[in-house]
This record gives structure tokens, sequence and C-alpha cells, in this order.
């Protein structure tokens, strides 16, 4: 083996070692970002799911308020339809 290929191989061995140790620190954080993005959005959904259950006394009676109003409004609608008939009218 001459001097010049010796020189070439022990610089293509620096440069795929140097590679490699690119690779690892690519690989390494694209795991810790992956990581970090399951921890963000267990966090985001804890949250939201907290908020739910902290908020939920507060928000069921305004829902049943609304039903309530709801059901008055539509007995109101059928109250109407029917009034020509209470009068003695023709439908």
């Amino acid at each position: 083996m001459t001097p010049e290929e010796r020189e070439l191989l022990t610089k293509s061995i620096e440069i795929s070692e140097e590679n490699n140790r690119m690779l690892k620190s690519i690989r390494r954080s694209a795991r810790f970002s992956s990581f970090l993005r399951t921890i963000y959005w267990l966090i985001i959904l804890g949250t939201a799911f907290g908020t739910y259950y902290f908020l939920k006394p507060f928000i069921d009676p305004i829902v049943k308020g609304y039903k309530g109003m709801q059901e008055n409004i539509e007995s109101v609608r059928n109250a109407t339809s029917n009034l020509p008939t209470w009068l003695g009218g023709k439908e």
C-alpha cells in the first residue's frame, strides 16, 4: 500500500467516524424531540380534561337551563300552531 493510499484510507476512516458521531447526535436529538412532543401533548390534554372536570359543576346548570328554555320555546310553538283549532277555526 502506497503512502498516498494509506493517507486516503485514514482520511476516509476519520470522515466516516465523524459522520457516525453526527448521525448518533441527530438520532439522539430526534428521540429527545419526540419525547418532549409526547410530554407536551400529555400536558395539553391533561389540562383540557382537568379544566372540564373542574368546570363541569358550573356548566351543568347552564346546559339544563338551556334545555329547559328549548322545551319552553317548543311548547309555545306547539300552542301557537294549535291556536286556530282552539278558537274554532279551520286548520
